[in-house]
């Protein structure tokens, strides 16, 4: 009766670390379907170029949201000489979950070389 016992006992230890084994598969597998924050950058900078044709200089603003993620990115739209006169946009971009631009626009257009007026309350 001791070795069906143990038997029982095996077969109950190997389920509880198959179950074990599966459940960090899973966890492991939709943290792989969800994109890293630099890769949704990258994402993010590639698809905004390729919609707009130009690229994006640098990232100022990176959020997760519920539905995604919001960023928004600067971007060189015309280029002068000197190069602090050139003007430059901020774009605010929505992307998915998963990292796919469902949106952009324009928020801002500016000369590189001219600072935001300042606000109220050192913002």
């Amino acid at each position: 009766m001791s070795n069906t016992q143990n038997t029982q006992e095996s077969q109950d230890s190997h389920e509880s670390r198959k179950s074990r084994n599966t459940s960090k598969t899973n966890d492991n597998q939709s943290a792989k379907s969800r994109p890293s924050p630099m890769e949704v950058l990258r994402q993010a900078r590639g698809q905004l170029a390729e919609l707009t044709g130009m690229e994006a200089e640098s990232v100022s603003s990176f959020e997760q949201t519920e539905e995604g993620w919001a960023l928004e990115v600067e971007v060189l739209e015309l280029e002068r000489v000197p190069d602090t006169m050139s003007l430059m946009a901020s774009y605010q971009v929505e992307l998915d979950a998963e990292g796919q631009l469902t949106g952009y626009r324009r928020v801002r257009r500016y000369e590189r070389g001219r600072s935001d007026a300042r606000r109220p309350g050192g913002r």
